[in-house]
């Protein structure tokens, strides 16, 4: 990212759920802070709860004395109300219309391993060339616009200017909580009710409606290899003790649970079959798939999709797998505890 930033000549867009500063930011804003002062457009959205513990009040500031624009998306009063919920869980960076990147990556540094939280931080984005990143732009400017009450014209201005090869199909996608469409866990159904031999999934967090449990129950009960890989060391307890509940439902049915031994596992990709992947910002939970902003990108076919496949299988290799035995031996009182935090779901 830092050497796609540096070719930049006519804008930059970034929106990132959490910004925090150190090695990571501190590299990108130096870039940034240049690119600005050389006249090309850039723009920053950051969540402002996702950084309200990462950022001072003002640093929105800070960053247009340097000349970059920048939005405080959702900015947090401390009132009740529903829209406090719907947060910009998107991670999207735009190069001059011809590069992209997306991904589960925010821009701090435990992201990067340069700082360690909770064991080995394991994540995964991709970077999107030439027409594949359009539809990132396009997302871009759609947030940029609601939360500034503008409309972008000349839109041509932002597209691609050039080509890449490509050996499948590329399909950057966005959900919203503000429609009746919940994109994201269609994109997760469809894919998982059309495969027919394997389906392998990363989720930092498990909260489950009884959509998608039905469809990985049955999914793996018809003989598919339905695997799920979740952290080993949570961020968040709570939600941890919630993950867990759905184990012993999921195992029955004959999913295969393993838990990433060395840390805290962040990414967010499905795969099936080898002919379709997804990498995105997208957890396998509430939040996700009805109160977030999100975006993903989907492969169809080509070696993207072996890459990510790969990619869960070496994590599988690093993982522990949840059996019978640990079931059985799961303490009786977090399961209660799971069990009462589980009213809690939308709110987690």
């Amino acid at each position: 990212m830092l050497s796609e930033l540096k070719k930049a000549k006519r804008f930059i867009f970034m929106e990132f759920f959490i910004i925090d500063r150190g090695h990571m930011w501190d590299a990108i804003l130096d870039i940034l802070r240049k690119k600005a002062a050389e006249g090309v457009d850039v723009r920053v959205m950051y969540d402002d709860v996702g950084c309200i513990s990462k950022l001072p009040h003002n640093y929105s500031k800070t960053l247009e004395s340097m000349g970059i624009r920048v939005i405080r998306f959702n900015r947090f009063v401390p009132m009740l109300n529903t829209y406090f919920n719907y947060r910009d869980h998107r991670k999207i960076c735009v190069i001059d219309g011809n590069v992209g990147y997306t991904g589960g990556i925010n821009l701090a540094d435990e992201y990067i391993n340069e700082k360690e939280r909770f064991g080995h931080w394991k994540d995964t984005g991709v970077k999107l060339t030439g027409s594949g990143v359009a539809n990132l732009t396009a997302l871009f400017l759609q947030l940029w616009d609601f939360s500034v009450g503008s409309t972008t014209e000349n839109l041509e201005d932002y597209l691609p200017t050039i080509t890449a090869p490509s050996d499948g199909y590329v399909q950057a996608f966005a959900d919203s909580p503000l429609d009746d469409y919940n994109v994201s866990e269609t994109v997760f159904l469809n894919i998982i009710n059309n495969a027919t031999r394997s389906v392998y999934i990363t989720s930092p967090y498990l909260a489950l409606d009884n959509e998608m449990i039905t469809a990985l129950c049955n999914a793996a009960e018809s003989g598919i290899d339905v695997r799920i890989v979740t952290p080993g060391i949570p961020d968040k307890k709570s939600v941890y003790l919630i993950t867990r509940s759905y184990y012993a439902q999921l195992i029955r049915a004959g999913v295969r649970i393993y838990e990433y031994t060395p840390g805290f596992i962040h990414a967010k990709m499905i795969v099936a079959d080898n002919d379709v992947a997804v990498v995105g910002t997208i957890n396998m939970d509430f939040r996700s798939f009805y109160l977030h902003f999100e975006c993903g990108t989907v492969f169809y076919r080509g070696s993207v999709v072996d890459k990510v496949r790969s990619d869960i299988l070496e994590t599988i290799e690093k993982s522990e797998e949840i059996d019978a035995h640990w079931i059985k031996s799961y303490p009786w009182i977090k399961s209660i505890g799971a069990s009462l935090l589980s009213l809690l779901i939308p709110l987690m």
